[in-house]
């Protein structure tokens, strides 16, 4: 069972660096922390090897977690899929960089409107630069950013395809449901473990009630590792995209 590395500033971390191994189009937007790119929003890109320009993507949007920054996308992506996705990540709404580094998700009215207003914009610039399939687009992320990526998919089901959360909990307060007629279509997958420290064992059956009564389509995956990103979870969520996308198409993993 293999664990992702800890994401580590860029400077650090030879998976973070601009190199070819990720910069699978030698232009890449490079960002570089604590200044942002010249849209105003701070982002990174991960493109498909092999990218054809006439072929339509589908896309992940990335929300990293507590502490981390944009640039974990190019340490998670080539362990989700180096050919399937185009992939685009914002920054978080916190700036951390004096309480132990990187940056987070804030819950305060204001933070919940940027962090949505960031990924549609980020949606926007990648569909600028690349060719994305108009309704393919997946909002995804790790701990906090996985219940950040709930939210966004819950307030704005028209914009995406489907919803992940690697170990985040469903979001409460700043009603995430208030656009339920809408949002209960919204395919969800929900990575859980029981032997996690940040979401336990009963927030995990109390937030199944919540989405179950909700009539939320909901997949779930247990993992016995604890609440660390894994490569299984990440080939599980290339599993579930793909059979989202072509639902009569059986896996190798079946």
């Amino acid at each position: 069972m293999n664990r992702t590395l800890p994401v580590t500033d860029a400077s650090q971390s030879d998976l973070l660096c601009p190199n070819d191994q990720h910069d699978w189009l030698g232009r890449r937007e490079l960002s570089t922390i604590g200044a942002p790119d010249m849209s105003g929003v701070a982002h990174c890109f991960f493109a498909p090897i092999h990218y054809e320009s006439g072929y339509e993507y589908p896309l992940i949007v990335w929300m990293h977690g507590d502490g981390s920054h944009e640039e974990e996308l190019w340490q998670l992506m080539p362990q989700l899929s180096v050919r399937n996705y185009v992939a685009v990540a914002p920054r978080g709404t916190q700036d951390r960089t004096g309480l132990g580094g990187g940056f987070g998700w804030g819950d305060s009215a204001d933070e919940l409107a940027e962090a949505s207003e960031r990924t549609r914009q980020c949606i926007e610039l990648a569909r600028q630069r690349y060719t994305i399939h108009p309704n393919r687009t997946f909002i995804a992320g790790y701990a906090e950013g996985g219940t950040m990526a709930q939210r966004i998919g819950m307030e704005n089901p028209d914009l995406f395809a489907g919803a992940i959360s690697l170990g985040g909990p469903v979001p409460r307060g700043g009603c995430p449901l208030r656009n339920i007629n809408q949002a209960r279509h919204l395919p969800l997958l929900l990575a859980v473990s029981p032997n996690a420290n940040n979401y336990s064992s009963e927030e995990v059956l109390d937030d199944l009630k919540l989405l179950h009564y909700a009539g939320f389509s909901l997949s779930l995956r247990l993992y016995p590792e604890g609440d660390g990103l894994t490569t299984t979870m990440l080939s599980d969520v290339n599993d579930w995209v793909m059979e989202s996308l072509s639902p009569t198409t059986t896996t190798a993993s079946d």
